[in-house]
């Protein structure tokens, strides 16, 4: 069998577990999630970093963090995963949803200005498969409108955004804040898990009392403060050493993890570009301003019948595709509370769009000969 993902470990994980936990330092906030901070703030230039639970958790830091109220309003994609949008309504925000681009899930931004109002607090870009949104038009209107940017970056790590001025910044670090994911189908894993990054320093102080709880107690270690206590909302959003030092491996070996995974892309992308025009199916396209870090790699069909058909028989073969997501705006929860516009394009790629297996371990040549079979 073929499955659609299947974690690579990289051999070291439990050796930096064990040593994690005869350290007797095991509950969060130790060497190894040190390491993990330290790392992504010199490699990718994020002002500040604190590893997280979750995604999820991250995304509702910055909800808090941006102090998102009931009332409040949040521009984000409708093709995107729950979590993008539960966030901010755990905190009483509507959301207002934007349409895909006809040629790639990511939220269409020539349509963003349209979308806000007065109560409009902060504009969501998901980089989807790990390719950039046009963060140069995100950053000018939440500059022009004062609004705050949260980079949905759950898909992202290693990927970049060229912008006009040339210059290349790595998504996740460009809006004000930015969540990432450390998820088992993610290029870089802990099983579950997950980092808000900090650019804007306004946040950094109020950031680390948010994830300890809603208490200043890594200021009272560091000796900044002589006691510590209760000093604003919070909850227990970090991660136990555990987790961060299963993802110390992980990201000593980044380099090599990358390096498989394009391989395979390109496989993919350059042996099927016949057969998927042949077949009336597009290819993923990367716009210029953004580069690929091999997140995913997915076919939009014609139609829902021909996807129905494609993953079928591959199952048949033992090979396991799969479909996502539902449209959040059509959804069960939020049918009622979507303003009613029509986002065709998401529509369609709810209908139309499959992902292949992708992971480092796979026979990606396997996958093709079935397909075109």
């Amino acid at each position: 069998m073929i499955p659609f993902n299947k974690p690579y470990l990289t051999g070291r994980e439990t050796e930096y577990i064990t040593d994690a936990v005869v350290s007797g330092k095991i509950s969060g906030n130790g060497k190894y999630t040190k390491l993990c901070q330290d790392f992504f703030e010199e490699k990718f230039g994020f002002k500040k970093t604190l590893l997280t639970t979750s995604c999820t958790d991250a995304l509702e830091m910055a909800a808090i963090l941006i102090n998102i109220k009931e009332g409040d309003e949040v521009i984000m994609p409708s093709y995107t995963f729950v979590s993008t949008s539960n966030a901010f309504v755990l905190r009483g925000a509507k959301i207002v949803f934007a349409d895909s681009l006809p040629n790639h899930p990511n939220m269409d931004c020539s349509t963003l200005e349209a979308l806000i109002t007065p109560k409009t607090k902060a504009i969501v870009p998901v980089h989807y498969a790990g390719v950039a949104c046009d963060m140069d038009i995100i950053m000018n209107l939440a500059q022009k409108h004062n609004l705050y940017v949260v980079e949905d970056a759950a898909q992202a790590i290693d990927s970049y955004y060229i912008g006009k001025d040339g210059i290349k910044k790595a998504l996740g670090s460009i809006g004000h804040l930015a969540a990432f994911s450390f998820h088992e189908t993610k290029n870089i894993i802990s099983g579950e898990g997950g980092m808000l990054a900090i650019n804007d320093e306004q946040f950094i102080e109020r950031a680390e009392i948010i994830w300890e709880k809603g208490t200043n107690r890594s200021a009272f270690f560091r000796g900044e403060v002589d006691k510590y206590g209760w000093v604003d909302i919070g909850s227990s959003f970090l991660p136990s050493e555990i987790i961060a030092a299963f993802l110390w491996a992980q990201l000593e070996n980044l380099e090599d993890i990358q390096k498989i995974r394009k391989q395979h892309w390109e496989a993919y992308n350059t042996q099927l570009e016949n057969w998927a025009k042949n077949n009336e199916i597009e290819l993923p396209q990367v716009p210029n301003y953004a580069t690929n870090n091999a997140h995913m790699f997915f076919l939009k069909c014609k139609n829902i019948e021909q996807r129905s058909e494609l993953i079928n028989k591959l199952k048949k073969q033992n090979t396991h595709p799969v479909f996502h997501y539902i449209s959040l705006h059509s959804s069960p929860y939020y049918i009622e509370k979507h303003d009613g516009r029509n986002l065709p394009y998401t529509d369609n790629f709810t209908d139309t769009l499959v992902r292949l297996p992708l992971f480092y371990e796979l026979d990606v040549q396997t996958v093709i000969n079935q397909i075109k079979e």
